[in-house]
């Protein structure tokens, strides 16, 4: 647990010192997001520097590579690849979310095709080579699901990777959210004598504190998809390796929160003709727009997820040896 925290720690001050020059960079070259028409209120936000997940995952790649043994724990390598394949994809969405640019970003139907893909190959991965097939029910006990597992992971993986994206839409919202995740999903690895994950996830988290640094608001830097697209993945592929994946809606209540206003929204915009569920979605718009202040809402988030993960953490360790 010391390493891994040791770990967590140097990635912070790695992110920190990167971050610096890296939105230094982004500002002189002007590569400044464009914000939607739909949001009036966020339109002092126009011309933020984009692309702050590199500040995220360089340090993220360096210091697994030399605090985690890569050879000993080669199942290190499909969160790592998970990364790269949706921060890649993110990278490419913003892009198209720059301002005075013709090219558009990637179509969410595109998106959510690609990443199920990954998460199909990461669910094989998971099932066929790291062997992990179990649902943990806390007071209940640990049960192997068989071939049903795969497409269940699969779920998991799309269905967090969207809900991540979907709620990054205010300063310090989804990086302080996800690092609070990560930090549960290290404490519970570590209960479990996976060092290793518990030691990746640390890293993720020490990294994420870097980012939110600069990202707090007001916003100096904006992660993006590059950034909110490989943290959910990521976060989905950490908690399915430590079997204890059936505690991230409760992990991540903020991202369920967020993505199921959105299709709430969505469905009763359907069913009623033209009217509203809430005045806007994801949740935290509607509550922009009843009131709340931004750093009320993205405090206020924090507070649950904090609450939220140990819950979590204490449910984990309910789950009986069978």
């Amino acid at each position: 647990m010391i390493h891994a925290l040791f770990a967590g720690a140097a990635t912070f001050v790695f992110a920190l010192a990167i971050g610096e020059p890296i939105v230094r960079y982004l500002r002189r070259q002007k590569i400044g997001k464009e914000i939607s028409e739909y949001l009036p209120e966020h339109q002092g936000k126009a011309g933020t520097p984009t692309f702050g997940g590199f500040i995220i995952w360089l340090p993220t790649f360096i210091v697994t590579a030399i605090a985690v043994n890569w050879w000993d724990h080669q199942s290190i390598l499909l969160p790592l690849g998970m990364i790269g394949i949706t921060a890649a994809a993110g990278f490419v969405d913003d892009l198209g979310t720059l301002q005075n640019r013709s090219q558009k970003g990637l179509s969410w139907r595109f998106k959510i095709l690609f990443t199920s893909l990954f998460a199909l190959a990461s669910a094989l991965v998971l099932y066929y080579a790291i062997e992990v097939e179990s649902i943990n029910i806390p007071y209940v006990g640990s049960y192997a699901l068989g071939l049903f597992y795969i497409p269940l992971a699969t779920i998991i993986i799309v269905a967090t990777t969207s809900a991540v994206a979907v709620s990054d839409g205010l300063d310090g919202l989804v990086g302080g959210t996800t690092l609070i995740a990560f930090i549960a999903y290290g404490i519970i690895g570590f209960i479990q004598g996976q060092e290793f994950v518990a030691t990746f996830a640390f890293i993720i988290a020490g990294a994420n504190l870097g980012f939110v640094w600069y990202n707090a608001h007001p916003a100096r830097v904006i992660m993006g998809d590059t950034g909110a697209l490989a943290l959910g993945s990521s976060l989905a592929v950490v908690a399915l390796m430590t079997g204890q994946w059936l505690l991230l809606p409760l992990v991540g209540i903020i991202f369920v929160a967020e993505a199921g206003s959105n299709i709430l929204q969505i469905g009763y915009f359907k069913l009623t003709g033209g009217k509203r569920l809430f005045r806007r979605a994801p949740f935290h718009h509607h509550l922009e727009l009843i009131g709340w202040a931004e750093t009320q809402i993205v405090t206020r988030f924090w507070l649950i997820s904090i609450v939220a993960a140990m819950v979590a953490v204490a449910l984990a360790l309910e789950v009986p040896e069978r």
